[in-house]
């Protein structure tokens, strides 16, 4: 199935509150995945193999460093036609304001929309895990003669209250959509008959529940009308129920490895995942891999540490006795001697620092950048660029889901997070802070 007339949306332009403090500095598709990649990286990997080679990424706050990695990272050959461009918003003759949500991102950049060659409008989000081919969905949604196609994920009754979940009838076409469904009767409402789910080729496997995965390809000329004749601001709370009820829509069910990762603790557990001896989700898939920037970092340094279950990155340096399990390293982190690393992400380091520069620390008693001799850190998200002493203690110990933010630490979901640029010095603990807000709580 040929996608060469299809436009690529990726949405990348909200604040991601629910990611903060990891978003405090960049915008939510620039936040670091795995170690070595970026969570933009998936929606436009997944196009690129897919063959969709046209792709805008629609942008808005803190995207500084978003639009510095695409321009680094995804450049196609002058003979291809493809390109990936960045669309941030801004003021023109048509609008004047930011964007008003998701489908208003689009509105304002309709004229993009309207070259002839385009046939269909992929729209994406960005800050979900899987791996996709596109061409998939654009065989189902022209094998049904639709003008909206919407892959969706089959999950339990559990689960449901996190998610769209669509009702269709027997061929698939989407007939009703309810948002978060609570209670018992709202879910008989839209429940699907799990021998429709095995029939598609999906183990049910306790599953009769169909969740809208925010993946939507559209006929240009549907999306147009849909866009043009409303003011709709949102694509899943009004653009989608308004074709559902106008147009038609047909479901792409889906059973890969999927994951929305726009909170603190599903991006803390989805690297931990990945990090694990048996990850949901496998990295390594040359038929379809994960793209991002070409560093050329050395290989990194281990002396005589012991790792288990952990992604260690490139051009790090690991010191001799350090203790490193279910955990995610990133780029170019400075672990010292005796330090233990359990169940943590660590998002790494922007660059190397010089000689000068760690004269200067010395003389201002500021630890170097990294993590110094025989820390201890636990359930926690360190983000870039930390300069963490010897001896310090990051453990959640008392097991609070929420403290507020502090220029050490945070707590989020139960997370405890460390944010970019943060200075820690030797033999520090957060217990008085965790302490006193457990007085409080309490």
């Amino acid at each position: 199935m040929s996608v060469k007339n299809v436009l690529a949306l990726v949405l990348g332009g909200g604040r991601g509150t629910r990611l903060y403090p990891l978003t405090r500095d960049r915008s939510k598709p620039a936040v670091p995945l795995a170690g070595k990649y970026r969570i933009i990286d998936v929606p436009l990997s997944n196009c690129i193999n897919s063959g969709v080679q046209r792709i805008y990424v629609m942008t808005q706050f803190n995207s500084v460093s978003l639009h510095r990695h695409i321009r680094r990272t995804y450049t196609f050959d002058p003979f291809s036609g493809g390109y990936v461009e960045i669309l941030a918003a801004q003021q023109t003759n048509e609008a004047t304001a930011w964007y008003q949500g998701t489908a208003d991102a689009v509105r304002q950049h309709i004229r993009l929309l309207q070259d002839s060659d385009i046939k269909q409008v992929l729209v994406l989000s960005g800050d979900q895990l899987y791996r996709m081919n596109y061409a998939d969905l654009l065989a189902t949604h022209e094998a049904n003669n639709a003008d909206v196609t919407i892959a969706g994920i089959p999950v339990t009754d559990e689960a449901s209250s996190a998610f769209g979940i669509m009702r269709f009838d027997d061929t698939g076409r989407v007939e009703g959509f309810l948002e978060k469904p609570k209670t018992r009767e709202e879910l008989e409402l839209v429940r699907t008959d799990p021998a429709w789910i095995e029939r598609a080729g999906i183990p049910a496997a306790g599953r009769s529940l169909m969740a809208s995965m925010g993946i939507y390809l559209f006929d240009r000329d549907c999306l147009l009308d849909l866009l043009l004749k409303t003011d709709y601001q949102d694509f899943g709370k009004e653009v989608f129920p308004a074709a559902i009820r106008a147009k038609r829509v047909q479901l792409h069910p889906f059973d890969g490895y999927w994951e929305d990762i726009g909170t603190i603790r599903s991006y803390y557990q989805c690297n931990i995942d990945l990090a694990s001896s048996a990850p949901p989700f496998e990295l390594a898939a040359p038929a379809a891999p994960i793209y991002s920037r070409a560093r050329f970092l050395p290989p990194s340094r281990v002396d005589g540490a012991s790792i288990r279950a952990s992604l260690i990155s490139d051009g790090c340096t690991i010191g001799a006795g350090a203790v490193i399990e279910n955990s995610v390293i990133g780029l170019r982190c400075q672990i010292g001697r005796n330090v233990v690393i359990r169940n943590s992400v660590i998002l790494g380091n922007d660059y190397y620092e010089i000689p000068n520069h760690e004269d200067v620390e010395r003389a201002a008693n500021l630890p170097p950048l990294g993590i110094g001799d025989g820390t201890i850190i636990e359930g926690a998200i360190v983000d870039k660029n930390v300069h963490i002493g010897s001896r310090a203690r990051i453990v959640n110990d008392q097991g609070l889901e929420e403290l507020p933010e502090s220029d050490r630490f945070t707590i989020r979901d139960g997370v405890v997070v460390v944010p970019k640029n943060a200075v820690i010095p030797d033999n520090w603990q957060p217990e008085p802070e965790l302490v006193q807000a457990a007085g409080a709580a309490g």
